[in-house]
């Protein structure tokens, strides 16, 4: 399954819970983790903005990128305005898009609320580990 992750989950799995899962979900085979330049870049800005580039799961996640065969990447993304009063938000759903993701993750409320985008579902994680069971 080809997901898309926000900077929020992404982050927050740093901490455990819900977003964690997703993450070991991805680490173990289960999502494919659809990602573009924007997207990485915003992941590791914060990431070092909260001082986590020194955790080890950090320096994991960094290895993990390059090599890893569930991540999908891409360089073209088309040009989306799907987000009222959040355009930043909407370079995950142009990354969903390029890469036919079927689902969004997020704990953004304004993202959220789109609900879904051209048959892409858009979940906070709760409902998507509800929803997803692993093969």
């Amino acid at each position: 399954m080809k997901v898309v992750v926000d900077t929020n989950v992404f982050v927050s799995s740093f901490f455990g819970g819900n977003p964690r899962k997703i993450i070991d979900l991805w680490k173990s085979s289960f999502l494919s983790l659809c990602l573009s330049p924007e997207i990485l870049e915003e992941y590791f800005e914060v990431l070092r903005r909260m001082g986590l580039e020194d955790e080890s799961d950090f320096k994991e996640l960094l290895d993990l990128f390059p090599r890893a065969p569930n991540v999908l990447f891409t360089l073209k993304t088309p040009e989306v305005r799907a987000v009222p009063g959040d355009p930043d938000d909407d370079k995950f759903i142009a990354c969903a898009i390029a890469l036919g993701a079927e689902i969004i993750v997020t704990g953004d409320k304004a993202l959220e609320a789109v609900r879904s985008y051209k048959n892409i579902r858009i979940m906070n994680p709760a409902r998507f580990l509800g929803e997803f069971k692993p093969k």
